[in-house]
């Protein structure tokens, strides 16, 4: 996935917003499949205006910076859309976790244990955001429309990953504590 759809994407669903505002949007909905940084928001916003992608209006504060806020543009739209219909391959995973476990004889049990149960509390932590996010903003699905049932589709699979991802710490936790030394 490239930054600038997934910027593009955020500003079609859920509207016009500040680049502060979607580095907020990338932390509580999307984290768990997109990630990017404060100056990776930023650097992507004036590259997609640029463009004429996106427009943005200057709001003047008093007490702060002047902020601006991003929205689509019709060009942006056209250029989502095709993005939307070129085929895309599942991501290489990158998971530092998987080589620290596929090692962790290595080290005493109580260390990757930590590290295992350190895991599994920020996954049900998030978990229990995106199933918050779920109950606040997605109520009763029937009655939501197609562009809403599309962007709760994605909700669900943060919530999969998440919901997985505890089940997996749970599952190598009990391995681990309950393996009898050979004897």
């Amino acid at each position: 996935m490239a930054l600038p759809q997934a910027l593009l994407a955020s500003l079609l669903v859920d509207g016009p917003c500040s680049g502060y505002d979607m580095v907020k949007r990338f932390d509580e909905k999307i984290s768990c499949y997109w990630m990017a940084s404060h100056q990776q928001v930023y650097k992507t916003l004036r590259e997609l205006e640029n463009a004429g992608w996106v427009s943005s209006e200057t709001i003047t504060q008093t007490s702060r910076p002047n902020k601006n806020i991003y929205s689509i543009t019709s060009l942006g739209k056209e250029n989502l859309a095709h993005w939307v219909l070129t085929p895309s391959e599942p991501t290489t995973i990158r998971e530092d976790l998987m080589i620290k476990t596929q090692v962790g004889f290595l080290v005493p049990r109580p260390a990757i244990l930590d590290e295992l149960k350190r895991r599994h509390q920020i996954h049900l932590e998030n978990l229990a955001v995106l199933k918050t996010i779920e109950k606040e903003e997605f109520g009763k699905i029937e009655t939501l429309s197609l562009a809403e049932k599309f962007d709760y589709l994605t909700l669900r699979r943060g919530i999969r990953f998440e919901s997985d991802w505890v089940l997996w710490c749970e599952e190598a936790i009990e391995m681990i504590e309950t393996h009898q030394e050979d004897q």
